[in-house]
């Protein structure tokens, strides 16, 4: 498989580390003088610019978190005036204040460049079709995959989201080799594919970059059989710089950072201290080539490992496990740390389930409780009771040899959860809802 950039994808370690350092130190220097909140929080450890010698010192920094952005709404960590931003994205601010990003031409380019490298690490070339079925908007999704095909030469279709079968007409009608969207997403379309009574022999889907949620290898494995393709991880973030941030290489066995653009730490979600190499942890960026939204050790809460090995595909960028959760999504019930990830793991590997389902999470007598509710296929679910309640009981020991948690799972017929355009809503926590009435 090819690679777009050798000079930097391939970079040897010890110059990868002097160019890190050298933009580090130019970009501490920068956001001391231009932002603000910078400059308080480094003058409140006595930290000055040219204390910062080197990637070395990285970790004497201070950390940036989603509720600084939010603090400084919306433009109190732009590191360049309003005239020069050429473009603005921001999150859906579904939780809280939306954090607000914003780029300039300089940062526009950058991120052109790493969708590219990962777009061509997945195969496509200036004959591709990159068909984007991710949402234009505020949102960075699109526009990653969108801007990569383009710096490619590739031929870009931008469908954005929704209207599954006209997403499938158009696949069909105007040949799109390469699918861009989440992977709940994918899975609809691949559902809609054969509503419509075509297999994936009528289209020519070759493969896809899926992201912005997490999923798990047999998903993967799912996607790969119903639309015939390679299907390949991408993960960025808004704060950071939108999908592209990481990649997948043929290898398939983690995702290269783009390292000359973001050096990664992984911390303790508990204490902030950096952990030793290989350690499971917080994911922690630092970008050190943007100009407009530079952000500092910007705490991503997403939980992963980092693996320096050398990769068979040649490249020299670290790479990062796929992310298990994020530390704010992670669920505890009745003391046991749970990710929706893992549920859906001990779903996708039984022939019974479908891939969707939604779990409920209360509490009745001061004790938390786990309903999980899963799709099954028509034919299941007309069977008689008693083959239900087999298939009720197997996926719950399943879940218990998994999680070491009791839950109880209810079938459901097929297309009662609600599909997605976007990321998958899969956890109601009701407890959440108490804590808010002051119940």
């Amino acid at each position: 498989m090819a690679i777009w950039n050798k000079e930097f994808e391939m970079m040897p370690r010890e110059a990868l580390q002097d160019w890190q350092s050298e933009h580090l130190r130019n970009t501490v220097k920068r956001v001391y003088e231009n932002v603000a909140p910078y400059r308080e929080k480094m003058d409140a450890i006595g930290l000055k610019p040219e204390d910062i010698r080197g990637i070395e010192d990285l970790s004497r920094l201070p950390f940036t978190t989603k509720q600084d952005l939010r603090d400084n709404f919306p433009y109190g960590y732009f590191a360049i005036p309003m005239e020069e931003v050429t473009e603005i994205h921001a999150s859906s601010g579904t939780t809280g204040k939306q954090t607000v990003v914003g780029m300039n031409n300089h940062d526009v380019g950058i991120w052109a460049e790493i969708a590219a490298r990962a777009l061509t690490a997945y195969g496509v070339t200036k004959k591709s079709i990159v068909h984007t079925a991710y949402g234009f908007g505020l949102f960075t999704g699109g526009f990653g995959a969108h801007y990569g095909a383009l710096k490619i030469g590739a031929c870009a279709i931008p469908v954005s989201s929704g209207n599954s079968r006209r997403q499938i007409q158009i696949m069909k009608d105007f040949g799109s080799t390469f699918l861009a969207c989440t992977p709940s997403y994918a899975l609809s379309l691949a559902e809609t594919l054969h509503e419509m009574g075509y297999t994936k022999d009528d289209i020519k889907l070759e493969g896809g970059a899926f992201g912005a949620e997490p999923w798990t290898p047999q998903m993967r494995r799912e996607l790969e059989d119903k639309l015939g393709i390679k299907a390949y991880d991408i993960y960025g973030l808004s704060e950071i710089m939108g999908p592209g941030v990481s990649y997948d290489c043929y290898c398939q066995n983690g995702m290269h950072i783009n390292e000359d653009h973001f050096i990664p730490e992984i911390i303790d979600p508990d204490t902030g201290e950096v952990l030793p190499q290989g350690s499971v942890g917080e994911l922690v960026f630092t970008c050190i080539t943007k100009e407009a939204f530079p952000l500092i050790r910007y705490r991503t809460r997403d939980i992963t490992s980092l693996n320096y090995e050398p990769c068979a595909c040649g490249r020299t960028f670290v790479r990062m496990s796929k992310p298990m959760g994020r530390s704010d999504d992670m669920l505890i019930i009745r003391g046991v740390n749970v990710f929706p990830s893992q549920i859906e793991e001990v779903l996708m590997n039984m022939e019974e389930t479908m891939p969707y389902y939604q779990l409920i999470v209360d509490r009745k007598d001061n004790k938390d409780t786990l309903d999980v509710l899963v799709e099954v296929s028509e034919k299941i679910f007309t069977d008689e009771i008693r083959s239900l309640e087999t298939i009720s009981k197997k996926v719950e020991s399943n879940l218990m040899t998994i999680l070491g948690l009791k839950a109880r799972v209810k079938l459901v017929e097929p297309k009662s959860i609600e599909r997605s355009e976007g990321k998958a809503v899969r956890v109601i926590d009701k407890r959440s809802l108490y804590n808010r009435s002051g119940k």
